[in-house]
């Protein structure tokens, strides 16, 4: 009788190990990091997060980068973007300590990368960096307006936009011309 029990616990436990194998060997697919998004994502230092960073561009000519920078310091970092392209045309921007900063949306920061020559689909290198940091270079995926959510990023639409919200230039005031008094002469006295 102890020899059926003793069996019937080994099967249990063999059953169980069995079908939940898997689990204990496979990898679990939560502890790895992805871009839920359609762009690409990184960290530089331990202050500075690039989050879906990505290129809108109409013609591959011309592209406008469209990213979030998220500083998670106390202080406010200076944030280089460079094209990895060998061309060494680099773009700064600064973060308030604490701050998430969007970059490519009318009306706010535009970064308009020129000779692009990129076609939608394509990945175009980009390094970020600040102070003396390790920088992060990032394969960033260029796509076209044709979505309705990128449709307002191409840079045709972002300039235009941004010129028709800028503030209107101040009118011309006439400034009042300064007149000459005349200055009284000491006359003498007898």
């Amino acid at each position: 009788m102890r020899a059926r029990i003793a069996a019937s616990i080994v099967l249990a436990i063999a059953v169980t190990f069995g079908t939940a194998g898997c689990g204990f060997l496979a990898p679990q697919s939560t502890t790895r990091h992805y871009d839920a998004s359609d762009g690409v994502s990184g960290n530089v230092g331990n202050d500075i997060a690039v989050r879906n960073a990505l290129i809108v561009t109409g013609d591959g000519t011309t592209g406008n980068l469209v990213v979030t920078i998220v500083n998670n310091g106390s202080v406010p970092h200076r944030v280089q973007i460079e094209r990895a392209t060998g061309s060494n045309e680099s773009t700064y921007v600064t973060v308030g300590a604490g701050q998430t900063k969007q970059i490519g949306e009318a009306g706010g920061t535009v970064i308009l990368l020129q000779d692009l020559n990129s076609i939608p689909g394509s990945l175009y290198p980009l390094y970020f960096q600040y102070g003396a940091q390790t920088g992060l270079p990032l394969r960033v995926p260029v796509l076209d307006g044709g979505l309705p959510e990128y449709a307002d990023l191409t840079p045709a639409h972002v300039v235009a936009k941004s010129l028709a919200t800028s503030p209107p230039a101040p009118e011309a005031t006439s400034t009042p011309t300064p007149t000459s008094t005349p200055t009284p002469t000491p006359t003498s006295t007898p």
